[in-house]
């Protein structure tokens, strides 16, 4: 089974401004969310949205750093099977000669996490719960 797409993600420098943002256009999200690190909200049709300050990204890849301004600061993950999935994923695009961002490791949140760059740059996370 391959991997699906299931999260959109968005980092942040300023989360009360970007989840008042994204309310604006209709997202119900709780207000009490703008004191966190990190968001993830449950959307239509299975996908899921989250978002995650500059802090929250810098604690696991310590050399993430902004993009300048007018540039995307967005994120893609897929969820795998399982954790093994991940590693092979993981491998399966760095043997096609695509690059590696982040090795597969055991996240403090509870996944197994990896992350490949797209041709373009992109950073896309690959996950499975542990």
């Amino acid at each position: 089974m391959p991997p699906k797409l299931e999260v959109f993600g968005i980092i942040v420098k300023d989360m009360p401004a970007s989840l008042a943002f994204y309310r604006q256009l209709g997202l119900d999200i709780p207000t009490e969310m703008d004191k966190e690190g990190h968001v993830d909200l449950q959307l239509n049709g299975g996908y899921r949205m989250s978002w995650d300050t500059y802090e929250i990204i810098q604690s696991f890849d310590t050399h993430w750093q902004p993009a300048p301004d007018g540039f995307h600061k967005t994120a893609m993950a897929f969820r795998c099977e399982d954790a093994a999935e991940v590693d092979v994923t993981h491998q399966a695009f760095v043997d096609k000669g695509y690059r590696s961002h982040t090795a597969p490791w055991d996240a403090f949140w509870g996944q197994r996490y990896a992350q490949i760059l797209d041709p373009d740059g992109n950073v896309v996370d690959l996950f499975a719960d542990l």
